[in-house]
């Protein structure tokens, strides 16, 4: 088993176990065709392992904050960030809704799927966006062992706000 079939299944049982602490059932996993229909409206392809993650995990409602949005929605905040007022970079999809207009996104054009934080409440566009995490992996790595700032328990909330690394391939994307 690689390492990513690893993560996989360590997301999945996470997963499948906090949804029945929460009595609710975890969405069903999406078929092959609805990541390729969503990738047609996007008009780029999700990252691999994110891809996995809809068909073999489920449909959303996992993983950090109140987890990943379904992939319709997460398509329909992409949309709507392109009819905004705020100048949307190619290739980046909105996968977590963390509150206060806030987004976790991954760059489905980057080798390692990077996570980026989109967060408009400064008002500049080029104070918006900063790198989250280098690697989607890494991200789910980060919930999985509760270590990552979005974890109530991390050390590294509380360093969170100093911590911010702009991402400087911002103007280049859009």
């Amino acid at each position: 088993m690689n390492e990513n079939e690893q993560l996989l299944e360590q997301v999945a049982d996470r997963a499948r176990t906090s949804a029945r602490a929460q009595g609710k059932p975890l969405p069903t996993p999406l078929g092959t065709g609805e990541i390729v229909r969503a990738e047609d409206i996007l008009g780029f392809p999700l990252p691999p392992l994110l891809a996995r993650l809809y068909t073999r995990v489920g449909d959303g409602g996992f993983g950090p904050e109140q987890g990943l949005l379904p992939l319709r929605r997460a398509v329909e905040a992409h949309r709507a960030q392109l009819r905004s007022g705020w100048r949307w970079p190619e290739g980046v999809l909105p996968v977590a809704d963390l509150g206060c207009a806030v987004y976790a996104c991954v760059d489905c054009r980057s080798a390692t799927a990077q996570v980026l934080l989109f967060d408009p409440n400064p008002g500049e566009p080029d104070l918006a966006w900063s790198v989250d995490t280098p690697s989607l992996a890494g991200w789910l790595r980060g919930w999985l062992d509760g270590t990552a700032w979005f974890c109530e328990d991390s050390d590294a909330g509380e360093a969170y706000d100093l911590e911010q690394v702009p991402w400087t391939e911002f103007r280049s994307r859009i």
